[in-house]
C-alpha cells in the first residue's frame, strides 16, 4: 500500500484487469473496487469527448461523480477554465448540505456543511450581510493553532464592532 494506491487501481481497471482479480490482488472490498470502475469507466467516456462535444448531463454527471474542473479538462483535452465557465453558463453549482452531527436528538448548535453537486436543495438559507472569516485549513509545519487562535481573535473583533461573521475552515483537527 502507498499514497498511490488508488491511481494503481484506476490504472489497472483501465487496462482490463476485472474486480475479482483485483480482489484477489488487494482483498480491497468488492464494492469500493466496483465504485472505483464506475468512476475510471467515467473518465474513459469523458477522454472520447472533445470540450464541444461535453454535453450539460455529461457535466453534471462528471461533477456528481466527483472530478474537478481540471480532472475533466484534462479527459476532454481543455483547460480548467474552459469547463468551468461551461459549468457554470450550464448553471451547474454545487449545492450546500448540513450534517446533523446530533442525529436530531436536539437542535445542533454547529453547522458542519458541505458542497455536492448531487443535491436539488440548499439546506441553510443565505441571508446576506455576513462578514466571512476564511481559517488556515490543516494544519502543517508552520500553521497551526496560533492560525485558529488569530481567526478567533478576528471574529470577536467584527462582532465587537457589531458586525455579523461566519468563519469557514477546514481543520478536522479542530
Amino acid at each position: 500500500p502507498s499514497d498511490k494506491r488508488m491511481f494503481v487501481l484506476a490504472a489497472a481497471l483501465k487496462a482490463g484487469y476485472t474486480i475479482d482479480r483485483l480482489y484477489e490482488l488487494t482483498k480491497i472490498d468488492r464494492w469500493f473496487l466496483e465504485k472505483m470502475r464506475k468512476i475510471t469507466a467515467y473518465y474513459t467516456l469523458l477522454e472520447d469527448l472533445d470540450q464541444t462535444k461535453l454535453s450539460h448531463e455529461d457535466l453534471l454527471r462528471a461533477k456528481q461523480i466527483g472530478f474537478s474542473d481540471k480532472q475533466i479538462a484534462r479527459a476532454v483535452k481543455s483547460t480548467e477554465l474552459a469547463v468551468r465557465k461551461q459549468r457554470q453558463e450550464s448553471n451547474i453549482r454545487p449545492f450546500v448540505k448540513q450534517i446533523d452531527t446530533v442525529a436530531a436528538e436536539w437542535p445542533a448548535t454547529t453547522n458542519y456543511l458541505y458542497l455536492t453537486y448531487n443535491g436539488s436543495t440548499h439546506d441553510v438559507q443565505f441571508p446576506g450581510g455576513y462578514t466571512m472569516v476564511i481559517g488556515s485549513g490543516v494544519y502543517r509545519i508552520g500553521s497551526s493553532v496560533e492560525f485558529d487562535w488569530c481567526a478567533v481573535g478576528c471574529l470577536r473583533e467584527l462582532r465587537r464592532l457589531n458586525r455579523k461573521t461566519i468563519m469557514v475552515n477546514y481543520n478536522p483537527e479542530t
